[in-house]
């Protein structure tokens, strides 16, 4: 994960214009290294976090919406009733 951390660092320099202190060898301690690491790793499990609840949120929306769908389809077909007709001719018979 170093590397990544490195690569990270090295695209926010160039982007920002401060290629020259990079290439110079200035080294970042080691206590800010340990804080940038666990700062981008604390953004990561929010990231995962708010992604699972997403995911879970569209999951179970869609169940509850399925179910009253059908409970409704249900109510439908209860409602119906014979018609008149079909009553003719179960007396007539």
């Amino acid at each position: 994960m170093l590397w990544l951390s490195r690569w990270l660092d090295f695209c926010m320099n160039v982007s920002h214009g401060l290629l020259a202190p990079a290439m110079a060898g200035s080294r970042v301690p080691l206590a800010d290294e340990r804080e940038q690491f666990l700062g981008r790793l604390v953004q990561i499990a929010v990231l995962c976090v708010l992604s699972l609840t997403v995911i879970f949120g569209v999951f179970f929306l869609g169940c509850n919406l399925l179910i009253k769908s059908e409970s409704m389809m249900n109510l439908l077909t209860d409602d119906r009733r014979p018609s008149k007709e079909a009553e003719i001719m179960m007396i007539a018979a």
